[in-house]
């Protein structure tokens, strides 16, 4: 049968196992919908091939016929081919599959099959879970062994919602909070809210991390016992403060933040780059001068310029063309440069920025905040 592409079990599985590994049946079978029947044709010998070869076609009908297991797999539909030269001969035609008993036994999914109609029962009368295992069924089979948890995860988390809890206090019968994290996509989907780590607990209403804003203070701030020169405050604790600083530096590096004195009666912030937010809203720095200094690059621009917008005063210092053309020893490459449109930059600032967009320097020019020279530094401070 060489070169022959008469049609063989095997193909008949393999066009209908793409309807398992779409989903399509199982989601069928879920829904309580009838068996999507299959009635495909058969490629089959010429008359003129029965002829020349009529034990390789006999062959051929007897293989599918076992392949059929006697109509457990599917059934077969016969058809007359021939003429006055060879006679008359009944050969297969089309192949019926027209339950879903058919179609996991010519699959040989069964034991897949009994695990997903196990977590059908498991999902119960819990819409939301019943529709996500019917979409994505899968992917529920995938989970089989985590069913029961994931299940008792789902109901504390869906009865906790918007409760502020932290997630740390599940006591779901065998969960705890590394099992929800490993399975935070599944939980996600099951209850309607992101996947994502960072959405997650707040989607969910419940208590997030606080956002922490670490600060130093000048030797004539007053608003702390002189002992506390370094602390970490909440920033929902902290915002709406009356805090008393005369000064705000903000700084993107932290070992320039542990390395920079503060101004004398002020405060020195560790903006660490774009939780730039953080430091805005402080409101007590509105009315208080308040200096930049990033890194040398596309994305330390777009940074004070997010800055800016919370505190519209804020200047910039070290983010000059001087102080980037004296460090040209010390440049790096910026891994992936923005192009945005800053609005709040002052005219020398826009100018640089638009420079470094435009590679007049090299391509991707960056000059860390941490590769100045000490002495430079200190000796272009705004502040005493």
């Amino acid at each position: 049968m060489t070169g022959r592409q008469w049609t063989t079990p095997d193909e008949i599985a393999a066009r209908l196992r793409r309807r398992w590994t779409d989903g399509t049946l199982l989601s069928a079978l879920a829904r309580g919908e009838s068996f999507p029947a299959q009635d495909l044709a058969v490629r089959g010998p010429r008359a003129s091939e029965i002829g020349a070869d009529l034990g390789a076609v006999q062959q051929w009908a007897a293989d599918l016929d076992r392949g059929s297991g006697g109509g457990v797999r599917y059934e077969i539909v016969y058809g007359d081919i021939g003429g006055r030269e060879f006679g008359r001969n009944r050969i297969p035609s089309r192949i019926r599959i027209e339950t879903y008993e058919q179609a996991w036994a010519l699959l040989g999914v069964r034991r897949q099959v009994d695990r997903y109609c196990e977590i059908l029962g498991l999902a119960g009368e819990m819409d939301a879970v019943h529709s996500w295992v019917a979409d994505k069924p899968l992917k529920a089979i995938e989970a089989t062994d985590d069913w029961p948890a994931l299940l008792a995860a789902y109901r504390w988390l869906d009865a906790a919602r918007g409760s502020g809890r932290y997630l740390r206090t599940i006591d779901a019968p065998g969960v705890d909070t590394k099992f929800v994290e490993r399975h935070r996509s599944v939980l996600g989907a099951l209850l309607g809210v992101s996947g994502t780590a960072s959405r997650f607990v707040r989607d969910l209403g419940l208590a997030t991390k606080p956002e922490l804003l670490r600060m130093r203070f000048g030797p004539g701030f007053a608003g702390l016992p002189g002992s506390v020169t370094d602390a970490s405050f909440r920033v929902d604790e902290v915002a709406e403060l009356r805090v008393g600083v005369q000064a705000a530096v903000v700084v993107e590096n932290e070992t320039t933040f542990l390395s920079l004195d503060p101004p004398y009666e002020g405060v020195l912030i560790w903006g660490k780059g774009f939780d730039a937010d953080r430091v805005g809203r402080m409101r007590w720095l509105s009315e208080v001068p308040v200096w930049y200094w990033g890194d040398v690059d596309t994305h330390g621009f777009a940074i004070l310029d997010r800055l800016r917008a919370w505190l519209p005063q804020t200047a910039s210092f070290l983010m000059d063309r001087e102080s980037l053309l004296q460090h040209r020893d010390r440049w790096v490459t910026e891994p992936s440069p923005t192009s945005a449109r800053l609005e709040r930059l002052d005219g020398d600032e826009s100018a640089l920025y638009a420079d470094l967009v435009g590679d007049r320097y090299g391509s991707a020019v960056r000059l860390e905040q941490e590769r100045l020279d000490w002495g430079w530094v200190l000796d272009h401070l705004p502040y005493g």
